[in-house]
């Protein structure tokens, strides 16, 4: 029989915010149809028209970090039987994403294909993969997220608007995404100080990760050409960092920075609080854990599963605050249970809505800093998220991540992952 002392430390154990819930429990239990994560990594980030990538077209940066992919998981090419590449930008991009897949040296029986919901497209490439393997419908594959901003404008943008707006229904739900930014920023009541901290934050937390060398552990050099803006030279070079982070920078700095968007109020979005415009890729192994125990595959990571949510167009910044509780609900955990936080910060007016919203704990949110300080590529975030929040769970010996974004035209996508390091 055991002592009142003994009954006293079993029960403060059950009350301790480290015991495990059986939700918990579940996510972290090993299963062989889990689908699990064997390599994943990602490409610098670079800014768009002045970075080491301005020159390099997205099949140029799909077939890097694919050959890449390739000789470093050392999986057998022959295995791999699709590839989903989530991309927004590049015209006729399903053309690339096959002809990249080839050139990458996997054979012609690997299939691919192409996503597209805009800021969520890596994420649901990843998902896509996932349930084909969930459903029998492949074995192996690899999801990967691609944007060149630099070489793929958004030239379609300002068409496709014009035909929007004089749609008498869909004009109503059309909003500029500088004006949902101001939107949130009106409707709730989000100051332009509270911007201004919000994306000093993402700096600085991106800084300290630099200096410190923790994106070592995610990003792969590419090698790539350059050409001289004013010589016209090509030339060799490797690009191996993210070069959008800036040293040094306060909320005070920030509040200098003019408005980006003075025709829409309280005009607090800046090109110092919102997320760079910026080329890079991302990419994942995946297949079920039973496949990658008979191939002798490493296991870092597994994909729980992930969930979308529409709203209000012209709010569309707040959806991972819809979103995050309803991946949260279908696995039954609570946010507590949570170590990492990855959220797009597409604007910090955004950011600081669904930070307060959640009543997230900031500590656990973009450890690393975000899209403010590091940059934004459409397509590929979705899928670069899950690349920087299993490094941070490993770095801090930590298991469970949830990744989220807002998405163009009023959504929010959400997904869970747990390290396995």
């Amino acid at each position: 029989m055991s002592s009142p002392q003994q009954r006293l430390n079993s029960v403060a154990k059950q009350l301790s915010p480290s015991s495990t819930s059986a939700a918990k429990q579940k996510i972290l239990s090993k299963n062989p149809d889990d689908v699990v994560i064997t390599y994943l990594a990602r490409t610098p980030l670079t800014k768009a028209r002045k970075g080491g990538f301005k020159d390099t077209t997205v099949d140029n940066l799909l077939i890097s970090l694919l050959t890449t992919v390739r000789e470093n998981s050392k999986i057998d090419p022959n295995l791999v039987e699709d590839v989903c590449v989530g991309n927004c930008l590049a015209p006729g991009a399903a053309y690339l994403a096959r002809s990249s897949v080839l050139a990458a040296g996997f054979p012609v029986s690997t299939a691919a294909s192409v996503t597209n919901r805009f800021c969520s497209s890596g994420l649901l490439a990843v998902q896509n993969i996932a349930n084909q393997i969930i459903a029998g419908s492949i074995d192996v594959g690899i999801a990967v997220g691609a944007e060149s901003m630099s070489t793929n404008a958004d030239g379609g943008a300002p068409e496709m608007a014009e035909r929007i707006r004089s749609h008498p229904t869909a004009s109503q739900n059309y909003f500029p995404m500088g004006q949902t930014s101001e939107n949130v920023a009106a409707q709730f009541n989000i100051s332009r100080e509270q911007h201004d901290k919000f994306a000093a934050g993402s700096y600085q937390k991106a800084e300290h990760a630099q200096k410190a060398g923790w994106f070592e552990d995610e990003i792969v050099p590419i090698k790539t050409q350059i050409k001289d803006a004013k010589t016209g030279q090509v030339k060799d070079i490797v690009v191996d960092r993210d070069d959008g982070i800036r040293y040094g920078t306060t909320a005070e700095g920030l509040g200098k920075i003019r408005s980006a968007f003075p025709q829409w109020q309280p005009s607090a979005t800046t090109g110092g609080n919102a997320s760079q415009i910026t080329d890079g890729a991302a990419a994942l192994v995946l297949m079920k854990r039973s496949q990658a125990q008979a191939l002798g595959q490493p296991i870092v990571g597994k994909f729980c599963g992930a969930t979308v949510a529409g709203l209000e167009p012209r709010i569309m910044g707040i959806g991972p605050s819809l979103a995050i509780p309803k991946i949260l609900n279908k696995f039954g955990l609570s946010k507590d249970e949570i170590d990492v936080f990855e959220i797009n910060e597409a604007f910090a007016s955004m950011g600081v809505y669904c930070v307060n919203k959640l009543g997230l704990d900031e500590a656990k949110v973009n450890p690393r800093g975000g899209a403010i300080a590091f940059g934004h590529p459409l397509g590929a975030t979705g899928a670069r998220q899950v690349v920087t929040a299993l490094a941070e769970l490993r770095r801090q010996d930590k298991r469970v991540a949830v990744t989220s974004m807002c998405v163009g035209t009023g959504m929010g996508m959400a997904g869970i992952f747990v390290s396995e390091h």
